[in-house]
């Protein structure tokens, strides 16, 4: 049914009720599984001070991240690849599934509601509105 899944991980019970749902398809079938991250801009600490020696703290972070998403790869039966992207969540997502040519986007929600969902930017509803294939968001 599906040929490439772009499965969008973030924090680990979020990763991990999505890694569940991914494992209800039957991935023998589907050709490839993109695991991505975004590194959201407001995550990176872009502020140094300057009479510090520079340290880079994005790498600590992707490695960090590089490797939880190798745990998560390790489990998957199919064709599968890393993306871990800074920028946008949202945009970041869409831009790669389009990227991929995805035919899915698996997504967790932290499940916000009301006036917290306006003002702390639902990346799922974004997603799904702004997508060109199919979502699937899990909540």
């Amino acid at each position: 049914m599906f040929n490439t899944i772009l499965v969008a991980l973030d924090s680990p019970d979020i990763s991990e009720r999505v890694m569940q749902a991914l494992k209800s398809f039957q991935l023998d079938t589907v050709g490839k599984v993109i695991l991505t991250h975004v590194i959201s801009t407001n995550e990176t600490g872009d502020e140094q001070p300057v009479d510090r020696p520079y340290s880079d703290p994005q790498v600590g972070l992707f490695r960090h991240i590089e490797e939880e998403l190798q745990t998560y790869q390790a489990s998957i039966p199919c064709d599968s690849s890393l993306e871990i992207v800074t920028g946008d969540p949202a945009e970041e997502i869409i831009r790669v599934a389009n990227i991929y040519e995805a035919d899915l986007i698996l997504i967790g929600s932290r499940g916000l509601t009301g006036v917290t969902r306006i003002l702390q930017r639902s990346v799922s509803s974004q997603v799904v509105s702004d997508a060109s294939c199919s979502v699937m968001v899990v909540r």
